[in-house]
């Protein structure tokens, strides 16, 4: 990859399949975007960008490769794989470019103590998943035609998806009076099938008919 490809990448500005880091300050943070790009679109990470896509660079460029290497080994379930380029700008200073594939092991996760944490790009941030997007990235590595009963909860579901346009799991549950693990299971079947879109947000997903 050459300096002028990377002013190219840059000059679109963050977005789905693409994030800016000056450095890797906080490898545990940044290891979230890489997690996002993998289970999303796939994307590149820019280490040595300014947020607004200046490309400054970094010095000793190779010691903050060895610290982003190191916590996509460590941090990422399950492994992931990917391309790094090394872009020279002076003798001192450089910028590393990590391309992620969207990976057909998706969904990758954090590696925690407590629980897996797992996220997805939105636009140009990176937030974390919720239960129902982790079982559709689940579903979605091999794609095959799924069968569903049209019964009175997925009436109710269309119903209400005629009247408001959208809805969220939540809704859903109380509305046709069911429980939540079961509405969840009735939406993510229902996405799987084609029937809906799901639109991850940072606060509480939201599904629509798809056109």
């Amino acid at each position: 990859m050459t300096l002028q490809e990377v002013k190219s990448l840059t000059a679109k500005g963050e977005g789905l399949k693409i994030e800016f880091k000056k450095k890797a300050a906080f490898p545990e943070k940044i290891v979230r975007e890489v997690i996002a790009l993998a289970n999303t679109a796939g994307g590149d990470l820019l280490i040595g960008v300014d947020d607004d896509g200046t490309v400054s660079g970094q010095r000793f460029i190779e010691e903050e490769i060895f610290v982003m290497e190191k916590a996509i080994r460590e941090l990422i379930l399950p492994a992931l794989s990917y391309e790094l380029f090394t872009i020279k700008l002076s003798e001192k200073k450089g910028v590393a470019v990590f391309r992620i594939p969207l990976s057909p092991d998706r969904p990758h996760y954090l590696k925690s103590k407590d629980k897996k944490q797992s996220f997805i790009r939105v636009e140009d941030r990176s937030v974390q998943a919720s239960r129902e997007v982790w079982e559709v990235l689940k579903k979605s590595r091999v794609p095959k035609d799924t069968v569903f009963t049209y019964g009175r909860k997925e009436e109710i579901l269309m119903k209400i998806l005629g009247e408001k346009g959208r809805i969220t799991l939540r809704e859903y549950a109380k509305a046709a009076g069911i429980p939540l693990f079961l509405a969840s299971k009735t939406l993510v079947r229902l996405v799987v099938a084609n029937v809906l879109l799901l639109h991850p947000q940072e606060t509480e997903d939201f599904f629509t008919i798809k056109e």
